[in-house]
């Protein structure tokens, strides 16, 4: 039997057994929602005033948030309490809010809306499908530039961001990039802070979703985006956005923006014109549970790690074992973050997807990853293995091992 007629059985093998699974979205498992049930009770009858007397079944407490949540969650963008501002759910709400308001009144330091000048955005590729679809839907055009492995691309992004005013600003992931995992450097943050714009409110969004999910112990902390931009004088150039939908729960829980003081004052008045507030009950109950978890949430995110990094482990096994040098595909190995990115080294990667969903493993459509949907190389794919157990991670890297080999020896045959 030649290696493709092995190839070739092991793949109907796996078709036989009409499997289904499932590893498109980088969503938590219920194990790690498991870890975050007392929340559902952390607030009663008896404790629905907070710290600093407000009560959080009334409006008041500020469009900021709650003085409290402010103080727990600055840790996560590593910002002061007094440079933070807290909004509902997820990081993709609050992010859309301030796109929305750049592009009718533009931001702090703007003399107009966005609207009028054509705007542009960067972003990085292979990157996040939400983040391109925003920024497409609300009117923006998409200038994709590189990750590496020490951030976005800045010879690129220098040059882009010189000659071209219409270029706003750029939109990313500093630590953990989805999906290569790769962290923004300190040399590469300090270049894209200070890089030279021909737009005068050039602005960094930074999605720094992933700033707390580690799986090492002891993580190399990464540049903080915000004190290189007050130390070079350009404080308002850098918004930071968060949540805790991988913290506590994906569906309810509170979303996150760090931003200079004086952005502060500016993005709150502006926030408030549409709001009287967030949901102050949700933060005070996050706050009453972290306060309670053993070491906060440094030690619930420890706790997430104990769950996932097998998960991590186990992609590296099976892709190292079963395509380790022979030449047919590159991988990531993540410290962090929810996802693995994967590189096959001929133009395969709709048929490898094509594949895998005949033989009943979902992954992320081809194109995913990049901002008009389609991968100009067709190699990329993007890896999910946080929500299966430990068990169909290995199943699942099997099947796309094998679909990379049959789908190599179709390429070579043709």
């Amino acid at each position: 039997m030649t290696d493709h007629d092995a190839v070739q059985k092991q793949y109907q093998d796996f078709k036989s057994r009409n499997l289904s699974l499932n590893m498109e979205r980088g969503q938590p498992a219920d194990a790690n929602f498991d870890l975050s049930l007392p929340i559902l009770s952390a607030v009663d009858a008896s404790n629905y005033t907070t710290d600093n007397g407000v009560d959080i079944r009334n409006y008041p407490g500020g469009i900021l948030g709650l003085r409290e949540a402010r103080e727990l969650f600055c840790e996560q963008l590593n910002v002061g309490p007094d440079e933070i501002m807290l909004g509902n759910n997820a990081s993709l709400e609050m992010m859309s809010r301030f796109l929305t308001w750049a592009l009718l009144r533009g931001v702090n330091g703007s003399s107009q809306g966005w609207v009028n000048e054509s705007p542009k955005l960067i972003v990085t590729v292979p990157g996040y499908d939400r983040h391109f679809l925003l920024a497409r839907e609300l009117g923006f055009e998409l200038v994709a530039v590189k990750m590496t492995g020490n951030g976005p691309d800045m010879n690129e992004v220098e040059k882009l961001v010189a000659s071209d005013a219409a270029i706003k600003g750029i939109y990313f992931v500093p630590t953990y990039s989805n999906p290569t995992g790769d962290t923004i450097s300190q040399a590469y943050a300090e270049r894209l802070i200070n890089v030279k714009a021909a737009a005068g409110d050039f602005t960094i969004f930074a999605d720094d979703a992933y700033s707390v999910h580690h799986l090492q112990a002891n993580p190399t902390p990464a540049p903080n985006l915000l004190q290189i931009a007050k130390d070079a004088g350009v404080a308002n150039r850098v918004i930071l956005f968060g949540s805790t939908s991988k913290v506590t729960f994906a569906s309810g829980g509170v979303g996150l923006a760090g931003m200079s003081t004086d952005n502060i004052a500016y993005w709150s008045k502006a926030m408030s014109t549409g709001s009287i507030g967030p949901n102050k009950a949700e933060q005070w109950r996050h706050v009453l549970f972290l306060r309670n978890y053993p070491g906060g949430l440094t030690g619930l995110m420890q706790e997430h790690a104990k769950i996932l990094k097998p998960k991590f482990d186990k992609v590296q096994e099976v892709l190292n074992r079963e395509l380790g040098n022979h030449n047919l595909a590159t991988w990531t190995d993540p410290k962090g973050g929810y996802f693995v990115s994967l590189d096959t080294v001929q133009p395969i990667a709709s048929r490898v997807v094509e594949l895998a969903k005949d033989a009943g493993l979902a992954l992320t459509p081809t194109g995913a990853t990049f901002p008009n949907g389609t991968d100009p190389e067709n190699r990329n794919i993007r890896l999910a293995p946080t929500r299966p157990p430990v068990e169909e991670v290995e199943l699942a890297m099997e099947i796309v091992a094998c679909c990379i080999k049959l789908a190599t020896a179709e390429a070579a045959s043709t």
